[in-house]
């Protein structure tokens, strides 16, 4: 069975930083995409970041370009998020998810219907 397990988030002030942690088990990702998403009350759940795989090509939405990281650490079966210069704007239940498809070439797995693994979602809650 495989489960993703989200933690890290809390309550940051505007302009500060947070990590978001992902750990997954039930089988590796390591050639596979995995990524981050958000959700806020009312709105559809979007895309934030995703890497192809482990050391592999990293792609953002506009949005966070330059303010978030994502990362692996293979050894540790556990996904990142590292966000800086937080923005009221970000605050949202953010999401870990992993896909057992790969696609041929740059495809950007930037869509809900790309993964098939979810963990059950951490609140980030940015305050001014």
């Amino acid at each position: 069975q495989v489960q993703l397990v989200e933690s890290g988030g809390g309550l940051v002030q505007v302009g500060g930083s947070l990590r978001l942690s992902c750990a997954y088990s039930g089988r590796t990702f390591d050639n596979y995409a995995m990524g981050w998403f958000r959700q806020v009350p009312g709105k559809e759940r979007e895309f934030v970041a995703f890497s192809r795989s482990s050391g592999g090509e990293a792609y953002y939405r506009d949005s966070v370009k330059n303010r978030f990281t994502i990362s692996r650490d293979v050894a540790k079966n556990t996904l990142y998020l590292q966000m800086s210069g937080l923005k009221s704007e970000d605050t949202a239940v953010y999401y870990c998810a992993g896909t057992r498809r790969i696609w041929a070439g740059n495809y950007r797995y930037t869509r809900i219907s790309d993964y098939q693994y979810w963990g059950q979602g951490t609140q980030v809650t940015v305050s001014s």
